[in-house]
């Protein structure tokens, strides 16, 4: 393969000797991040997640422009990443299979003879919740709150969009993918296009999204397209989008001292069903709409803990090491 072949691929390659792969040499030099981005436009993704890709395999890029293209350099960029402290897990991981995905996709179209990933494991990543969700203090003094306000279009909409996410879960991607055209308000059903999922499915709405919703539909008079829209001078009535979301959220929630993420109201609902069902999980899998189990007896377990702490504490209560009662 030369370097006519790797242009013809889509990719602006200087005029280089390739070397044998096998001596661990350089093979391809990716020098424009608009064309390595082309990389991830035939996989069956959506668009969602191929941006996604596309933002992150910059870091990548960058890695390769100092420590070139071999065997090692995938197993080279974990090791960096590891010494990256001000990442989490999590995103170190998913920069890592950022890199694993487009590098294999390199190597199935033959721009890459090898596949280079093989037997390089991501992060070990604890499955407990780092960041805990709204608890019910929290969410009466948003109840309390969001009454008050009054009815005008900015308000009404974060009402709705606060119903959403209390009464009915939905992931952040679920509120701004809804359409007009998704909301069935005599039968109390939306349609939404879950995380993953090529088609819509019907969840049952909650009395209260459903009058929050009549009042906002019939307030803001909005007949077609996205549910939501934006209001912002630099993006007005186009469609929300998710960071459009955390930022309505969190300044309302900022504003109350509430210091929670967006994906905390889930937390919540999640946490409400499991409490509501002893520990049901089937049922409130059918609500939560989770592809298993496993995360649900995460939930499940973590609250167990909590209400178990009690007895933990009450189990030490005679030993003494301070002057101080705690």
């Amino acid at each position: 393969m030369g370097s006519q072949d790797l242009a013809d691929a889509g990719f602006c390659v200087p005029a280089i000797k390739l070397i044998n792969f096998m001596s661990g040499e350089l093979v391809i030099l990716l020098k424009e991040k608009g064309k390595a981005k082309q990389v991830f436009d035939l996989l069956d993704i959506s668009d969602a997640t191929k941006k996604d890709y596309q933002s992150r395999i910059r870091l990548f890029l960058e890695f390769t422009k100092s420590q070139g293209l071999n065997h090692n350099t995938f197993l080279k960029f974990k090791r960096y990443l590891k010494g990256r402290n001000n990442l989490a897990v999590s995103s170190k991981n998913k920069y890592l299979i950022t890199a694993k995905i487009f590098l294999n996709e390199l190597n199935r179209r033959g721009l890459i003879p090898v596949n280079i990933t093989q037997n390089v494991k991501v992060f070990s990543q604890s499955r407990k919740h780092k960041k805990s969700g709204l608890n019910v203090e929290e969410v009466a003094k948003l109840s309390k709150e969001l009454q008050q306000l009054e009815d005008n279009p900015k308000n009404l909409r974060l009402k709705v969009i606060l119903s959403f996410l209390l009464f009915q879960g939905l992931r952040q991607c679920e509120v701004v993918r809804l359409d007009i055209k998704d909301v069935d308000l005599v039968n109390s059903l939306a349609f939404i296009q879950g995380k993953g999922a090529d088609d819509k499915e019907a969840i049952n709405l909650h009395p209260k999204t459903t009058q929050a919703l009549k009042t906002y539909l019939k307030a803001s008079k909005i007949a077609d397209g996205a549910l939501f829209t934006s209001q912002s001078n630099n993006h007005r009535s186009g469609r929300l989008t998710t960071r459009g979301i955390r930022k309505i959220v969190k300044d309302f929630f900022r504003e109350l001292g509430i210091d929670k993420s967006t994906h905390g109201t889930r937390h919540f609902f999640v946490s409400q069903l499991i409490r509501s069902y002893k520990g049901d999980l089937l049922n409130v899998k059918k609500y939560s709409r989770h592809k298993s189990l496993e995360m649900l007896i995460v939930y499940d377990d973590n609250l167990k803990l909590k209400e178990d702490l009690p007895r933990f504490y009450k189990t030490f209560e005679d030993i003494k090491i301070t002057n101080k009662q705690i």
